[in-house]
């Protein structure tokens, strides 16, 4: 089987490519640099230049493939890129794929999509699941509502480096994945007939909210948290000005995911379907606490040997004075 992968240069999709080399998946990726995507080709993954913003580029890429992974997406905050590349370049995606009859697409979009067309994102996101449930395309959709990898910016990072960490009261509690796990799920649907024309929400059995994280973190690196509270009403009506201003509708998009997090609803029953569609044991999939751990043990011993040779370095050069 052949796969052809959107977006394998992205935080999910270079998982996506590794773990479908690893199950002996013959991979090509569309990317728009080459030389960026040059680990791909290293692992083994053929290298294809395309753009979604540039329909023409996209035909040949389709040549013998079976199935399609779309991990691709546009910085969420970048309304008109958006478009062209979440919207007419999925569009486009769509064609292909239908004309050579894959045996199955698979889409990965955000969890709650559809309840939230005043997001750019969200919208497009939503649409391409509709347009594949009315399709005759063989499809499986992935909605995640965050990965692992992220928070280490939102959270660990802030943390060591002394910076405020800006939190909303309100945000409901959520099911974060490992991209490794989300990657394994996802080649694993390939083998599995009965995830076909299917939707799947994706995460680990253990939700969180921002204070479980910031106490995690607190207790991993020794550190407090410079936590600063912000009002949703205050980002609600932020939101509604700057949404007035076309030079400010990154600001407006970007507060608008905040909102999205702050009513996000508890998807554990729907992600214990997963599990038992795929006959995964929730054990089987990383969680957070242990991901951290590992990060912060890698970080502080960095530092502490950042810290001696700081201070040999030092000693080397009163040494020499004296």
């Amino acid at each position: 089987m052949t796969l052809l992968i959107i977006g394998g240069t992205g935080l999910l999709g270079r998982q996506i490519v590794r773990k479908a080399l690893e199950n002996g998946f013959e991979v090509r990726c569309i990317v728009r640099n080459k030389n960026a995507a040059n680990f791909l080709k290293e692992w083994g993954a053929e290298l294809v230049y395309g753009d979604l913003t540039l329909p023409e580029t996209l035909p040949l890429s389709f040549q013998g493939i079976t199935a399609v992974i779309d991990a691709s997406t546009r910085n969420a905050t970048d309304s008109i890129e958006l478009i062209k590349v979440d919207w007419y370049g999925k569009l486009i995606l769509l064609e292909l794929s239908n004309s050579i009859n894959v045996q199955r697409f698979i889409f990965l979009s955000i969890l709650n999509c559809e309840h939230y067309p005043d997001i750019p994102l969200m919208r497009m996101k939503y649409g391409i699941e509709k347009l594949l449930k009315d399709s005759t395309i063989p499809f499986t959709i992935f909605k995640y509502a965050g990965f692992f990898q992220t928070l280490i910016n939102e959270y660990a990072v802030p943390i060591l480096d002394q910076k405020p960490i800006r939190i909303m009261l309100d945000v409901k509690r959520i099911c974060y994945v490992d991209t490794q796990d989300a990657a394994f799920l996802c080649i694993k649907s390939l083998s599995l007939k009965k995830t076909v024309n299917k939707i799947f929400c994706t995460g680990s059995a253990q939700s969180w909210n921002p204070n479980e994280i910031i106490k995690l973190c607190e207790k991993l690196s020794g550190q407090k948290a410079n936590i600063k509270i912000v009002s949703k009403v205050f980002l609600k009506i932020l939101r509604g000005i700057t949404g007035l201003f076309e030079w400010s509708l990154n600001i407006s998009d970007r507060l608008a995911f905040v909102e999205v997090l702050s009513n996000s609803k508890n998807f554990i029953p729907a992600i214990e379907y997963t599990y038992k569609i795929f006959n995964i044991n929730p054990k089987e999939l990383l969680e957070l606490d242990f991901y951290f751990r590992e990060y912060f043990e890698i970080m502080l011993t960095m530092l502490d040997v950042v810290d001696n040779i700081s201070i040999d370095k030092n000693r080397n050069a009163k040494t020499s004075i004296i």
